[in-house]
């Protein structure tokens, strides 16, 4: 009788979360939003050929490789979905993704557009697709030079890379505008606990409903 007893314990299968955006549109942040408010929710993070960041941590923020690592990685067929951007190449690895998901565990993806299409194709009864969108390209382009971290080059080529990312707003589940990150966040979140609570995804609900009937 315990299992309905503690309803909110019933076995579920994770969720494969993405969250994309043009850069500078917020979903770094909104990516941190939820993993710090949100202890089911795991980063998986990304093989990548670009170098570290000051402050990032291997293992916590990507995994950093060399070329020659991510032809053999690709080799292998130990990605989900592999790309490139801004001459790197970013990729999700396999790993124990697909059995943490029967066990409940749901991670969170930071990744473009061509790579939620390549993970979608390879598993889409599990991906949940959001994209963040800005209020507009003017304001994008100014929290892109408020970063002062990228030349006038750069920043030019990622409002381009934006326009052509936008384009494919509507092969999402879900699209948010990041008008105030507060509420963005609050919306995001709300998504992900619905998508929890889809009938699909509750595994425990048909010994439960025996169980009950009983």
């Amino acid at each position: 009788m315990a299992i309905i007893s503690h309803p909110d314990t019933l076995a579920r299968r994770g969720v494969m979360f993405i969250l994309s955006s043009p850069s500078g549109a917020g979903k770094t942040t909104i990516s941190r939003m939820l993993l710090d408010a949100d202890d089911e929710l795991k980063l998986s993070v990304s093989v990548t050929t670009r170098p570290p960041r000051p402050g990032e941590v291997e293992g916590v923020h990507y995994h950093f490789v060399d070329d020659d690592e991510f032809d053999r990685l690709v080799e292998e067929d130990d990605f989900y979905e592999w790309a490139p951007v801004f001459g790197y190449r970013y990729g999700t690895p396999k790993g124990r993704i697909r059995a943490a998901l029967k066990d409940g565990q749901d991670f969170l993806f930071d990744i473009d557009w061509q790579g939620t299409q390549q993970l979608y194709q390879k598993d889409q009864q599990d991906v949940v697709r959001v994209f963040i969108l800005p209020p507009s390209l003017p304001e994008l382009r100014r929290r892109l030079e408020a970063r002062q971290t990228d030349s006038i080059e750069v920043i030019e080529s990622r409002m381009e890379r934006a326009r052509a990312e936008i384009s494919h707003w509507d092969a999402y589940d879900y699209v948010v505008i990041n008008d105030d990150v507060d509420a963005c966040f609050a919306k995001v979140r709300e998504i992900l606990q619905a998508e929890r609570m889809k009938r699909q995804r509750q595994t425990g609900l048909i010994p439960f409903v025996r169980e009950l009937m009983g």
